[in-house]
């Protein structure tokens, strides 16, 4: 058992050091926070959401920026598409793929951020959110873990961070880079944290 505690462990490392070797991938991290910080200046909202594991990551996301990330500062507005009953509702009267998009026709505006998480770069879901962020004249920022995807061609900035062959590892990946994309607004607007 310790082997393929051992065996993972090293999989995850490996795909940390592939990200950190990536300088395309570095860059698009630090044009999101730019993004990011761009729209939070401005008096903008970033939403942001996933499927699954990557909703889990969206509602993390935002709830760091609302609450704290290391230290004390003012909240900032984020927040994640996750509310239970706007997702039946829309699920049952429209179907589960407007989930995302639904919301953001009736709260986004532009200016705002949509942050779509994605370990496929296909789901409909945020196919659909993307297309209505753009046409509400919102920025898009999409976290992936593959290329020529469906999502490429919606996005502003796209964060593609390739973890392998299954969804976790990426999932890995994402994870990080929002607590950087946290780490980077925050240095711009509390620098007194750092």
């Amino acid at each position: 058992m310790i082997s393929h505690i051992q065996s993972s462990l090293t999989e995850a490392q490996t795909a940390l050091n592939n990200l950190l070797a990536n300088p395309q991938a570095l860059a698009s991290i630090e044009a999101a926070a730019q993004q990011l910080i761009t729209s939070l200046a401005a008096g903008g909202r970033i939403f942001s959401c996933g499927n699954g594991g990557s909703m889990c990551d969206a509602m993390h996301f935002a709830e760091e920026l609302t609450g704290r990330y290391r230290n004390n500062r003012r909240g900032m507005a984020a927040i994640a598409i996750s509310d239970p009953s706007h997702m039946s509702c829309v699920a049952n009267d429209f179907g589960y793929e407007h989930v995302f998009s639904r919301y953001l026709e009736s709260h986004g505006r532009a200016g705002d951020v949509l942050i779509g998480i994605s370990t496929s770069g296909n789901s409909q879901t945020i196919v659909n959110a993307a297309t209505v962020a753009r046409e509400l004249g919102m920025k898009v920022i999409i976290l992936t873990g593959r290329t020529a995807t469906r999502l490429e061609p919606l996005a502003d900035v796209y964060v593609n961070t390739p973890g392998g062959q299954y969804a976790d590892r990426v999932q890995e990946l994402h994870i990080k880079v929002l607590h950087i994309l946290i780490e980077l607004v925050e240095r711009h607007f509390c620098p007194e944290n750092y």
